[in-house]
């Protein structure tokens, strides 16, 4: 997959302030806040940042945690994890393959089938509902 490397002016240009502070800042949105949380819609959340298709809807549920979760990427290589040891704590941060932008944390106490959960930041996602065709 082909990166996407701006500067961070282009990124200020291309991001709302909100989007700029969570995917290129590695900020938090406040739980129970993000527009995605409670999306129960069909389709796939991609990288608000890049359009990359991250998550299927079919792979999200409710964590009770604040934040869309899911239980995996739409494709391993989608995201990449790092260790991150902000804020007094070590967790795993999860960031878009193609453009670096952080999306949240992934957490081992998520559900089967992979027993993970991502929590991800609604700010950092765009979703695209899943046109119906008709019969």
């Amino acid at each position: 997959m082909e990166r996407l490397d701006l500067s961070e002016t282009e990124w200020r240009k291309r991001l709302s302030p909100e989007q700029y502070h969570v995917l290129r800042e590695a900020g938090t949105e406040r739980a129970f806040s993000g527009m995605y949380n409670d999306n129960k819609a069909d389709g796939l959340y991609r990288c608000a940042g890049c359009q990359l298709e991250l998550f299927d809807s079919a792979d999200k549920y409710d964590s009770g945690s604040g934040w869309p979760s899911f239980t995996r990427p739409v494709e391993e290589d989608r995201v990449s994890n790092h260790r991150d040891t902000s804020h007094g704590m070590v967790r795993v941060e999860t960031r878009c393959a193609r453009c670096d932008g952080h999306l949240g944390h992934v957490f081992p106490d998520g559900p089967p089938p992979t027993g993970l959960r991502y929590c991800m930041n609604s700010v950092s996602l765009d979703f695209k509902s899943r046109e119906t065709r008709p019969a």
